[in-house]
C-alpha cells in the first residue's frame, strides 16, 4: 500500500506576459520542477492552472472607456440602477468606475448584512440595536451614515459605501445609495438597471424584468468585442480584476483549448495521461471573516474529461465502528480494503457514504489548487496534484 496519500505542489513559472506561449511555459515549468525536486509522473495526476495567467497569456482586456460604451450602446440611460454588487476593491470598484463614467447618476442598492460572497456591510449586532428587518427594512444612504458608518471590514479596513461613493462621484457622476434585500426597490428610482450578483444573476434579470425594468447582468456587458477589446461571450465582465486604473482582465476565453495542449503535450513528454484544468476562486469560506470566496461566476472554466464527476466514496470511521466494529490491526485494515474495492457504482444515499461530501471533481480540486497558490507573491500559477484519485485500497 502507498503510504502517502494527496500529494499538492505549487509549481513555479516565469513571470507570464500577454501573448506567452502559456503551454509551453506550463509543460517546461512541470519537468524542471520534476528534476528539481526529484518527482515522476502518473497517470490520473492533475495540473490545475490559475485563471489569471490563462486570460493574461490570451490577451483578454479591456479599458473602462470600453466597457462604458458597451453600457451606453444596451442601456443610454442618465440614470442607472446598480443592483447586488459584491463588495471588493479589486473586482467590483473598478467595474463601477465604468459603469459611473457611462451616466449621469447612479443609485447603488447594496444587499445587508453582507454581500453575496459574506463580506459584511454592517455590525450585525446593529440591526439588534436598532430593530432593523433585512428582509423587508430599506436604509437611505443618510441612515446607513448615522447608524452604521463606524463599521470597518475586519480584513481590508475600509468602509466599502463610503469607498464606492467616492468611486461614483470621482467620475462627476451622482451617487445615491441604498442598502436593501429586495431588488424591487430599485424600480422607485430607475427602471434602467444593471444586476451584478454573480450566481443569482438570471433569477434577479428576470424578477426585474416582469417588473418592467430595463435590465442587463454583468455577463452582459463585452460579451461581443468592443473596439477590438477583450471579451467573454459567456460571462462578460464576470470574473474579471483590476489589471491597471484604466483597464480590466477579463475571465479566459481559450481554457478548453489550452488544457488540451497542455494534456497532451504533457502525455509526449511523460507517457502519461495527466488531466488538466483552468481554475478561479475556490469554492470555501473562510471561518473568521466569513467570506465565501467564489467571486468567479464558476471555479473552473475548462477541464479535461478525465475530471468530469464525483467522488464515490465509503467514510471509513463508519465502516471501522459499524460492519467491522469487532475487528482490529490487520483483519481490519483487510476487511476495509476490500469494502473499498467491491463498493457499489454509486453510493449516493448510503450510510456507510456518509459525510463524504460528493461535490464535482473540479470544485473540489479547484478549491485546493486556489488555497496553494494563493493570490500574493508565491509565484505558483500552476498546481501539481498527485494521488487525488488513490484510496486506502490502493
Amino acid at each position: 500500500m502507498k503510504n502517502v496519500g494527496t500529494i499538492v505542489r505549487g509549481i513555479r513559472t516565469p513571470i507570464i506576459k500577454e501573448n506567452d506561449d502559456l503551454s509551453e511555459i506550463v509543460v517546461q515549468s512541470l519537468l524542471k520542477a520534476s528534476k528539481t525536486d526529484d518527482f515522476t509522473f502518473n497517470d490520473k495526476d492533475v495540473v490545475a492552472i490559475t485563471e489569471a495567467v490563462v486570460g493574461i497569456s490570451e490577451g483578454n482586456f479591456a479599458t473602462l472607456d470600453d466597457i462604458a460604451y458597451d453600457i451606453k450602446q444596451k442601456l443610454n440611460s442618465d440614470h442607472i440602477g446598480i443592483v447586488l454588487p459584491i463588495l471588493s476593491r479589486n473586482r467590483f470598484a473598478v467595474c463601477l468606475q465604468a459603469m459611473a463614467r457611462s451616466t449621469k447618476k447612479i443609485t447603488l442598492l447594496l444587499s445587508y448584512p453582507s454581500d453575496e460572497v459574506g463580506n459584511d456591510i454592517l455590525y450585525k449586532e446593529d440591526l439588534i440595536k436598532y430593530n432593523i428587518n433585512p428582509y423587508t427594512d430599506v436604509i437611505t444612504y443618510e441612515e446607513y451614515i448615522e447608524k452604521f458608518s463606524h463599521f470597518i471590514h475586519p480584513f481590508t479596513g475600509v468602509n466599502m459605501v463610503d469607498f464606492y461613493k467616492k468611486v461614483i462621484e470621482d467620475e462627476n457622476c451622482e451617487a445615491n445609495i441604498i442598502l436593501a434585500n429586495n431588488v424591487k426597490e430599485i424600480l422607485n428610482y430607475t427602471k434602467d438597471v444593471i444586476a451584478c450578483d454573480i450566481h443569482t444573476r438570471k433569477e434577479t434579470k428576470e424578477k426585474l424584468k416582469s417588473l418592467g425594468a430595463n435590465v442587463i447582468t454583468m455577463a452582459d456587458i463585452l460579451s461581443k468585442s468592443v473596439n477590438n477589446s477583450g471579451y467573454n461571450e459567456e460571462y462578460g465582465l464576470l470574473g474579471s480584476n483590476r489589471a491597471t486604473e484604466e483597464r480590466v482582465k477579463l475571465f479566459p476565453r481559450t481554457g478548453c483549448e489550452l488544457v488540451e495542449k497542455v494534456q497532451k503535450r504533457l502525455k509526449e513528454e511523460t507517457g502519461k495521461t495527466i488531466e488538466v484544468m483552468v481554475y478561479g476562486d475556490g469554492a470555501f469560506k473562510d471561518p473568521v471573516g466569513k467570506i465565501w470566496e467564489l467571486a468567479d461566476p464558476v471555479v473552473s472554466p475548462a477541464y479535461t474529461s478525465g475530471l468530469i464527476g464525483s467522488p464515490n466514496e465509503l467514510k471509513l470511521k463508519y465502516l471501522s465502528e459499524n460492519k467491522f466494529k469487532d475487528l482490529e490491526g490487520e483483519a481490519l485494515n483487510e476487511a476495509i480494503k476490500e469494502e473499498i474495492k467491491n463498493k457499489n457504482k454509486d453510493l449516493k444515499g448510503q450510510m456507510a457514504s456518509q459525510g463524504t461530501t460528493p461535490r464535482r471533481y473540479t470544485d473540489l480540486l479547484g478549491s485546493l489548487a486556489d488555497l496553494t497558490s494563493g493570490s500574493g507573491d508565491k509565484g505558483t500559477p500552476v498546481v501539481l496534484i498527485q494521488n487525488y484519485f488513490t484510496n486506502y485500497s490502493d
